[in-house]
């Protein structure tokens, strides 16, 4: 199996391609890493393929927050500045001056 480099990096900020939620990310699969149910509820015509990286994103849309599992391929950078509302960010990341969410060093208090 090849693998390829993932696009995006931990801490950033990306939108879906198709639908209206956006995250960041906080961890990242070289290749699909989701059970073969999650995989088959996706209807045929847009699964997407196995072989790509997949994300973990701390994640919001209009009404609420979760975390999504996204392969890279529905993915977009979001460019909009605005902060993530999810609640679980804070554990992870810190937001720098310029609107990034860095990694939090641990352990070392």
């Amino acid at each position: 199996m090849k693998f390829r480099t993932a696009k995006y990096s931990l801490g950033q900020i990306v939108k879906h391609r198709k639908y209206p939620f956006r995250g960041v990310i906080f961890d990242i699969d070289p290749t699909f890493a989701n059970t073969e149910e999650w995989w088959l509820s996706i209807p045929e015509d847009v699964r997407p393929t196995k072989e790509q990286p997949f994300y973990h994103l701390f994640a919001e849309n209009a009404e609420t927050e979760y975390i999504a599992y996204v392969s890279e391929q529905n993915l977009l950078p979001d460019e909009s500045g605005k902060p993530v509302r999810h609640p679980q960010i804070p554990e992870m990341f810190e937001r720098t001056r310029d609107g990034a969410y860095r990694m939090r060093l641990r352990g070392l208090n």
